[in-house]
């Protein structure tokens, strides 16, 4: 299900895959706000924030598992973590992680 953005320039990969992953995400939970964060308001944050009901979780977008990982990125995913859900993503683990994020969002037990 994922796009195949292949032919694209590496530096374009990135936003069209989180493009498309928010798409996916929107459909998974019908009525959620999505935010994408400003790297320059608060560097290490991550990339998006998602809003469902009354739950949150925040996921920084990387093209492969190899992507560079910016300074207070693991920080920031280690304390949101704690806080509600927050990880990485690229494709090879988007399976995973938005499995992780529909129990995470899901109703309460």
């Amino acid at each position: 299900m994922t796009a195949d953005h292949s032919h694209v320039r590496s530096d374009m990969r990135e936003p069209l895959y989180q493009r498309d992953l928010i798409k996916k995400i929107k459909t998974l939970f019908p009525g959620c706000f999505i935010l994408k964060n400003d790297p320059a308001f608060m560097q290490g944050v991550p990339d998006i924030l998602i809003l469902y009901r009354d739950r949150w979780a925040m996921l920084e977008v990387k093209m492969d598992v190899s992507s560079n990982v910016q300074p207070n990125q693991q920080y920031y995913i280690d304390q949101l973590g704690e806080m509600s859900y927050a990880s990485f993503i690229n494709p090879s683990t988007e399976e995973r992680v938005l499995n992780e994020l529909q129990l995470a969002l899901g109703p309460r037990r």
